[in-house]
């Protein structure tokens, strides 16, 4: 690389066509998957109303407790029904969009399969409850499950799902298997036990059972305890296989063709490996990858100017090394010479008024309120060198980061989206999303 300030990559990937993918009407589901905080909400939103408006019907499911979706949206509110957003227009495209509620979709569940009066009580029982608020995975899970719901109406083109906020990437796809061994039937044939045994030592074996569970069931230990298990249970006994099955359906969907995973990280490194691990477990799930979506990128205009010219630059200017006072002002009395005014020529229309007075009794360097002279000129111009400066290594360490990302998989295709100067929060917000996204580059962002 050249010292001028030149930041691109030595492993510059292969650009990620957005358009293309939205366009594509084999593409009929878009994952977009990452860690928590780099950006999911926002580019799931983003490319729903971009598909949108090139054509496509598309639904958006978000899994977002912040409800930002709904606010960038122009929607009071999202709930478990997919909603038709206004504003966005497009050739016969239309959008809408939904956030999971993850109770109510188990509690759909239970609807749809099992007969009312069970259907109540599993329902009303203190065990469910708990199961279906928050055991470990239900979100991930419920995720699954609304999207085989959405893909069976088959009502949308295209699908575009923002994974769960985990604390890994890889929840995703692990979650949904392992509520899924939780209820096919197995371990809750271990917590049936207790009821077969019965007193003290059944509540002990119950005991042991229920120390592998999380917090929010271990709350509920106590007499009462074994009899929503076995009420739970009881009713719940003919569905537990059926978990399984459309967890492994829904597993199965995910790896078809016209399904596409896009990772979304941060240029930081801890994103990034993330990234990395998600992208070699969907390469050893054979599961199709779209690439890389590499979110808040920061670029500039003036990368001819490195960080290293930037602040030497600065320092001079601080003290005074590379300022030629006499040849600018000998530049202004030159150019005099041709009849123009010079320095010295230059009289105040108010010279023998009050503002001529005021003016004689001013600092020497002033120039009346609200302006600085050459000094302060100085100042200023140094403190942009080193917001310069420091802006051109944050490029610079994104595009190390960034680097190490593409020399481990360089198959995989990025997107990089210039970071926006605010916050996200309206449709137009969106469609800058969306721009950034199908150009692939930031530039002076």
């Amino acid at each position: 690389m050249s010292g001028g300030g030149n930041t691109m990559g030595l492993d510059t990937p292969r650009p990620l066509a957005v358009d293309a993918l939205l366009d594509d009407p084999e593409t009929r589901i878009i994952v977009c998957c990452g860690a928590g905080g780099v950006g999911k909400t926002t580019t799931a939103a983003a490319l729903g109303v971009r598909a949108a408006e090139r054509g496509r019907k598309a639904v958006v499911l978000t899994i977002d407790p912040a409800r930002r979706l709904a606010q960038s949206m122009g929607i009071d509110s999202l709930d478990n029904t997919p909603r038709r957003v206004d504003g966005v227009d497009g050739d016969g495209g239309e959008l809408h969009a939904m956030m999971l509620d993850m109770k109510r979709t188990f509690d759909e569940i239970v609807e749809a399969h099992a007969d009312r009066e069970r259907a109540r009580a599993i329902l009303a029982n203190p065990f469910y409850q708990s199961l279906s608020a928050g055991f470990a995975g239900t979100q991930e899970y419920m995720a699954m499950e609304k999207l085989g719901q959405l893909r069976a109406k088959d009502d949308w083109d295209l699908i575009v799902v923002d994974t769960p906020p985990s604390r890994s990437a890889l929840d995703f796809l692990d979650a949904p298997k392992r509520l899924g061994s939780f209820l096919d039937g197995k371990f809750i044939r271990v917590l049936m036990a207790p009821a077969k045994v019965g007193g003290r030592a059944g509540m002990k074996f119950l005991n042991v059972g229920m120390s592998m569970m999380t917090g929010t069931l271990s709350k509920l230990m106590g007499a009462s305890l074994l009899k929503d298990v076995q009420t739970f249970v009881a009713a719940m006994d003919t569905m537990f296989g059926g978990f399984r099955t459309r967890a492994d359906a829904t597993f199965r969907l995910l790896q078809a063709p016209g399904t596409a995973f896009l990772v979304v990280a941060a240029p930081e490194p801890d994103a990034l490996r993330e990234a990395a691990y998600f992208v070699e477990r969907l390469a050893a799930e054979k599961m199709p990858l779209a690439g890389l979506v590499l979110n808040r990128v920061h670029g500039s205009d003036a990368r001819q100017l490195s960080a290293e010219r930037a602040l030497a630059a600065a320092e001079n200017l601080e003290e005074g090394g590379i300022v030629d006072q006499e040849s600018g002002k000998a530049g202004l009395r030159d150019a005099a010479d041709d009849g123009s005014p010079g320095v010295d020529d230059v009289e105040d229309p108010d010279v023998n008024g009050k503002e001529g007075a005021e003016g004689a009794d001013a600092p020497a360097g002033s120039h009346g309120a609200g302006t600085g002279g050459p000094g302060d000129a100085d100042a200023i111009t140094a403190g942009l060198l080193r917001l310069h400066a420091e802006r051109m290594q944050v490029i610079a360490r994104e595009q190390r980061t960034r680097d190490r990302f593409t020399s481990l998989h360089p198959e995989v295709a990025v997107a990089e989206v210039a970071a926006l100067p605010g916050d996200v929060h309206d449709l137009a917000g969106l469609r800058a999303i969306g721009e950034r996204l199908a150009a692939g580059v930031p530039t002076g962002a």
